[in-house]
């Protein structure tokens, strides 16, 4: 056994090559060190294989986890500038003429050769241009009377009439964005569904409005679908005079409560930014709206619609009466007049009604008590009233001889005409 190891071991020795020692560049190769320059590189990354679009993307935004936990909601807007605006190949300060850049290398037969044209101020001044807009983010800028609610926001703006459907269009109708935000569905085979949804209102300003609700992978695409819809469910409301409600009322859709007032003209809309909007399309211009409860924007345009379309003329509320209805008004210095009168022969029974409590169906708004100002506690009021006795419901009386007589005249006047006769 021995001898075989010894055997194998000199095949093994004989099988290695020979070094020559006088050849100088095979001697430095074995007595040399590893230097920095034997070590292995790579000379591909990241860097260097992904595109600049990439490369931006993974410095400025975030990632699927994080936008599920609500991260990253302001890095909407690109924050990569484009560095190759207004730099043409070719195109300088210089005014030059390079074939294969700015010109053909032949027009026809001839080939044309690098030359300088004479200056230009004009493309100067569009190139100075171009390189002071580098960089600079400009915003949309909308006239002040087109903004919305909020800004450049789309809720609150005009969005114009909904399209013609066959032979008929919507001449003279406006359409106003109310709501416009992304929902999400979860769905078994595509998980979590986004859709933007969008909520407008139509109308002419005559009495016709009507409201619409569209969905859409896409803003522009949910926009034109609501604004059709509404088109199509027009609903005609009763005005008042043509610029307030019939008569105040109050209504409920799900959790949200309204109470609305009618109002003189001149008053103006006092509401909810939606209901102010709403009014706008229909045609009313003097409104009070106070809304309770939930402050759901469709709840509370639903809940309005339901009130608008509830509420009753005053031919109506004369023929479920029985009673003619009769208006005071400050213009007319709260003398009565009958605006409608039960055209119905037939005895109606009559039970006592209070105007207020019949047109808001038993309801009763809480009001806060009015408590009297800090001057009528002082003791120079009553001192006020005694000096002020002899003027005092002068006005009054003024309309009470004018509604009586139709002219001013004391009590005594009878008795004077009496004694001359």
């Amino acid at each position: 056994m021995a001898v075989m190891n010894i055997v194998r071991s000199v095949l093994f020795l004989s099988k290695k090559p020979f070094i020559n020692l006088h050849n100088s560049t095979q001697f430095e190769k074995i007595s040399r060190p590893l230097g920095i320059f034997d070590v292995q590189s790579r000379n591909t990354s990241f860097f260097n294989k992904l595109p600049a679009e990439a490369l931006w993307k993974g410095v400025t935004s975030v990632s699927n986890a994080g936008k599920k936990r609500g991260r990253g909601k302001g890095t909407g807007r690109k924050i990569a500038k484009d560095l190759n605006r207004g730099q043409v190949i070719g195109v300088g300060k210089i005014n030059m003429v390079w074939p294969g850049l700015t010109t053909p290398v032949i027009r026809g037969r001839e080939i044309i050769k690098q030359m300088q044209l004479p200056e230009d101020p004009e493309r100067e001044a569009k190139l100075l241009k171009m390189r002071n807009e580098m960089g600079q983010f400009k915003r949309l800028k909308i006239l002040p009377i087109d903004r919305g609610w909020s800004g450049n926001k789309l809720p609150g703006r005009k969005v114009g009439p909904p399209d013609p459907i066959g032979e008929d269009t919507f001449e003279g109708f406006e359409t106003i964005v109310l709501e416009l935000k992304s929902v999400f569905n979860m769905t078994g085979n595509l998980g979590r569904k986004r859709q933007i949804s969008c909520f407008v209102v139509t109308g002419n300003g005559q009495g016709l409005a009507g409201f619409g609700l569209g969905k859409s992978l896409e803003g522009k695409t949910a926009l034109k679908t609501a604004k059709n819809r509404a088109g199509q469910r027009l609903m005609y409301i009763e005005r008042y005079n043509n610029h307030t409600v019939c008569h105040d009322f109050a209504s409920q859709f799900g959790r949200t409560k309204l109470i609305v007032s009618k109002k003189p003209e001149g008053y103006g809309l006092v509401c909810h930014r939606a209901i102010k909007s709403i009014c706008e399309m229909i045609g009313i211009k003097d409104l009070h709206a106070k809304v309770e409860g939930s402050t759901n924007l469709q709840h509370i345009v639903k809940a309005f619609f339901v009130g608008l379309l509830q509420q009753k003329t005053p031919d109506d509320l004369a023929n479920e009466t029985g009673y003619n209805v009769v208006e005071f008004k400050k213009e007319r210095d709260f003398f009565p007049q009958v605006i409608a009168k039960p055209s119905t022969t037939v005895s109606v029974p009559k039970p006592k009604l209070d105007f207020q409590e019949y047109v808001m169906k038993g309801k009763v708004v809480l009001k806060k008590k009015k408590f009297p100002p800090f001057y009528q506690k002082l003791p120079g009021w009553e001192i006020h009233l005694k000096k002020t006795l002899r003027f005092r419901n002068q006005d009054n009386v003024r309309l009470n001889l004018l509604a009586e007589h139709g002219a001013l005249k004391s009590f005594l006047s009878e008795k004077d005409v009496k004694t001359e006769n």
